[in-house]
């Protein structure tokens, strides 16, 4: 795998981490919410949308330098860390359905590298 190859997957790895990140101030935002427009112009709301945005960027940087059937599934990762910080977060229940759906995204991810490889 080339230098770049690396650093495109890092990139993209990066930017689900983000992503999650984003997520999570999304939330926290939304659970400001009420019934006046003007509760849509709260600080982690505003996070939550710039993280995403921040995201994007590292994406679209990643996807310049190696296949984007390779990298894509690299996002997916963002899911892994969006249940860890939901547990952390917000107490949400991670359930035996939750970790089997992950170590499926792990493998599919897996596979997917492997035949960039071959």
């Amino acid at each position: 795998m080339t230098p770049l190859m690396w650093r495109s997957m890092g990139l993209v790895f990066f930017a689900a981490i983000v992503g999650s990140f984003g997520s999570v101030f999304l939330k926290m935002g939304a659970l400001r919410l009420n019934k006046s427009i003007l509760s849509f112009v709260n600080s982690r709301l505003i996070l939550g949308v710039g993280l995403y945005l921040a995201s994007s960027v590292f994406y679209a940087m990643g996807i310049r330098g190696g296949e984007l059937s390779v990298l894509y599934p690299l996002v997916s990762l963002g899911y892994i860390f969006t249940l860890v910080w939901s547990k952390i977060f917000f107490n949400e229940p991670i359930t035996r359905y939750k970790v089997a759906g992950l170590c499926l995204i792990l493998v599919g991810v897996f596979l997917v590298g492997v035949g960039a490889s071959r």
